[in-house]
């Protein structure tokens, strides 16, 4: 079973509480609740209180299948497990990102227009909404980036602000004078323009469609589900309490409104005007501060959820892999930018209403399909584990889909014209990555075989024969790598009979070696004999002719005085920054299932990591991936290097394999913890990365290489990652300056 990218559990209960309440309860209702009042008049009550109702049969469904899936990316997670990884949860996972994404412009706007309060100039033009609205997703960007605890910590914050600012408004706009009044609200008596039944309810769905988006904060604690605390508890507990207090708080602070004044349909400030009347300037400063905080909550959640989805695509293959790297505070910070910077595009379309159809009918295709996948689910998987089951099965996910349906038929047609133009476009990207995925792969199989090599230098005769069967190894497991048995003879000496005998002998007893393995693992091979000034010429000058070479692979010498000159030789061709560079320390390897690779993070442990994965399917053996920490790390930063370790191997090979086990070894120094380890366990091969600095003949692969060298009797397989020497120098000025 393969391993994925994941992220760390550490959103508490009244954090997410605080993401789904706040987050949706923000700007929506600072901005919508004018633009419901120019569709429905007093009706826009009945709405705003109906399409909360209903958003519960929604969110029950969401609380059973986040707690059967507590991973992030939500609805794509649960439409993928039902219909597997096609278009479908392709699309799905799409939409869901972009509607949030617009949901974090729309709040962005209504930042913008709750900060006019205080400034009118802000609002003199479209131009200044837009610059100011900027500002505000480039501060979620920064601070979104610098970690996830911190994004809820603040919403907490704001949040708590946001509810204490709405409960001054409800009491003092019920029992001040100037505040609610039942003739206000209803003038004439009556709740609708008309007394035609059907075009009263087209009136009230047409409403719920406007403000749907307001109702999505259990969308986005599913989004965020992976790193949520206690996640079979808590996430339940979370949907349920958020949905109730929007729910209740939008119903009292719509009808206050509408009962203060007759005049504030279609204004983006209704809130602001309505508690100017019974409260003053005073009152009107306090729910200007909260638009401004509600505002910031919504661009928050939004785009916490928005960079969520992101990740799971990516990680998925689904969008394209940087997206789902992580930093060190553990969270997608290329998804982070890539959101922030989609999102300040479209806040310049500006149009309040235009982009609150978008986010609904792009949230409610997305729901729609999480509530049929959950259908899907109970039949697929009877009897998988359910922390939560949702009452009134099948009853509840079938109302929940009809309401869907009902709304999007009432969205405002140019934003459903606008959302199936993106469905066309992501199917569009869609259908041609495929085809060229296919067209790479077909490419890749018509190549002929061996079109890249192994190089493997003859060197003395005794013990020779492993590096040929590590070489056989990896060939294997790379089908477009083939072996070349390389000879390189010195100018200045096969003059003399004598010792061209010798080397014909040597070469025919290696050749024969070299054939025996190459059958055996049966892959490509060839050999080839050149003449130069010297051994490191002749490899360097060979590679040069032809590029191809992945991998020169050369045996440690036993003899002290052949180490020498081995040393002078390999810091030539290090230096000279040809190819790949595995220099094999041999012990005697008779099997190959069981490989030790410890992992500092540096450039040439990558290589290491790549390597023990293709030798371990030459004798389908296991490999243990390990990271050294100081023996008194506390608990949380040992968490924290497991996942950076998790990373480092996700990012090299795109999945963890099931045969490959990470851990964590403690010890006082990574050289002794290694060799510890080793003799423990009995491994069968330890594969290092270089030192990542400059060389040094006597010590060419750095110095705790040396150490293990010398503190274990098991096989080391030493890896040096390809580099031009300008490359190289560039990278370690980088590293240490950075490091300073």
């Amino acid at each position: 079973m393969e391993k994925k990218r994941t992220l760390k559990r550490q959103l508490s209960l009244l954090q997410v509480i605080m993401l789904g309440t706040a987050g949706t309860l923000g700007s929506g209702v600072f901005v919508l609740t004018g633009h419901a009042a120019a569709v429905a008049g007093p009706a826009a009550i009945w709405a705003v209180l109906i399409a909360g109702i209903l958003s519960f049969s929604i969110a029950l469904n969401y609380c059973e299948l986040a707690t059967t899936y507590p991973e992030t990316g939500g609805a794509m997670t649960y439409v993928r497990e039902a219909w597997g990884k096609g278009l479908l949860a392709f699309l799905v996972g799409s939409m869901d990102a972009i509607s949030s994404t617009f949901y974090t412009a729309l709040s962005a706007v209504g930042f913008a227009y709750s900060v006019s309060v205080f400034f009118p100039a802000v609002a003199s033009s479209a131009l200044t909404i837009a610059l100011v609205a900027i500002a505000a997703i480039m501060l979620f960007v920064v601070l979104n980036i610098l970690g996830v605890t911190k994004v809820g910590n603040i919403q907490v914050v704001m949040g708590g602000a946001l509810l204490i600012a709405f409960a001054i408004y409800l009491v003092a706009g019920f029992t001040m004078p100037h505040g609610f009044s039942p003739e206000i609200l209803l003038p004439d008596g009556k709740w609708f323009p008309t007394n035609n039944i059907g075009t009263n309810i087209g009136i009230i769905l047409k409403t719920i469609a406007l403000i749907y988006a307001m109702y999505v904060g259990f969308e986005v604690i599913a989004d965020d589900a992976e790193e949520i605390k206690n996640p079979t508890k808590n996430i339940p507990i979370a949907i349920m309490v958020s949905l109730f207090l929007v729910l209740i708080v939008y119903t009292l602070v719509v009808t206050v409104a509408m009962g203060t004044s007759s005049n504030i349909a279609g204004s983006e400030t209704a809130i602001s005007d309505t508690i100017r009347m019974f409260l003053g300037a005073p009152g009107a400063t306090l729910i200007g501060i909260a638009g401004i905080v509600g505002s910031l909550t919504s661009v928050n959640s939004s785009m916490l959820s928005a960079t969520r989805e992101s990740f799971t695509l990516s990680r998925d293959g689904a969008w394209p892999a940087f997206l789902s790297r992580l930093n060190q505070a553990r969270v997608p910070y290329f998804a982070i930018i890539m959101i922030g910077a989609v999102s300040i595009l479209v806040t310049l379309i500006g149009a309040v209403d235009f982009l609150s159809y978008i986010t609904s009918g792009g949230y409610l295709f997305v729901l729609l399909l999480s509530n049929l996948s959950m259908i899907t689910l109970r039949k697929k998987y009877p009897f998988i584990h359910r922390p939560f089951k949702v009452p009134f099965f099948p009853l509840t996910p079938i109302m929940a889909s009809i309401v869907c349906l009902i709304v999007l038929r009432y969205s405002e047609l140019k934003a459903l014209a606008f959302m199936a133009g993106i469905l066309a476009i992501f199917s569009a990207y869609y259908y041609i990555r495929m085809g060229l995925e296919s067209w790479q792969a077909e490419h890749k199989r018509s190549l002929n075989p061996g079109r890249y090599r192994l190089l493997i230098p003859i060197q003395h005769q005794h013990g020779f024969e492993n590096v040929i069967r590590i070489g056989a190894r990896i060939a294997k497991a790379q089908n477009d790598v083939n072996m070349c048995l390389l000879q390189v003879l010195d100018r200045s000496v096969v003059e003399s009979e004598d010792v061209r005998t010798r080397i014909e002998e040597s070469r025919q007893y290696m050749l024969e070696k070299f054939v025996k393995y190459a059958v055996e693992r049966n892959v490509p091979m060839y050999s080839k004999t050149i003449s130069d000034e010297n051994a490191a010429d002749g490899i360097i000058n060979e590679v040069k002719t032809d590029n191809n070479v992945r991998l020169m692979l050369f045996k440690w010498p036993e003899n002290v005085e052949e180490q020498a000159h081995f040393k002078t030789s390999l810091e030539a061709v290090i230096e000279s920054g040809v190819a790949n560079i595995g220099v094999l320390i041999d012990r005697g390897i008779d099997k190959l299932e069981n490989i030790l690779v410890p992992v500092g993070g540096g450039y040439h442990s990558r290589l290491a990591i790549q390597m023990a994965d293709s030798l371990s399917k030459a004798d389908n053996g296991t490999v243990d991936l390990v990271r050294v920490v100081d023996e008194g790390m506390d608990e949380e930063l040992y968490e924290d290097q497991m996942s950076f370790l998790q990373e480092v191997a996700i990012t090299q090979l795109n999945n963890i394999p099931g045969n490959m086990n990470l851990q964590i070894l403690r010890g006082q120094d990574a050289a002794s913890a290694i060799v510890k380890e080793a003799q423990d366990f009995d491994y069968d091969l330890i594969i290092l990365g270089s030192y990542d600095g400059e060389t040094n003949v006597e010590v060419p692969f750095g110095q705790l290489v040396e150490k293990v060298r010398k503190g274990t009797s098991t096989s080391i397989l030493v890896l040096r990652q390809h580099e031009s020497p300008a490359a190289s120098w560039l990278r370690r000025q980088f590293k240490s300056n950075k490091d300073r």
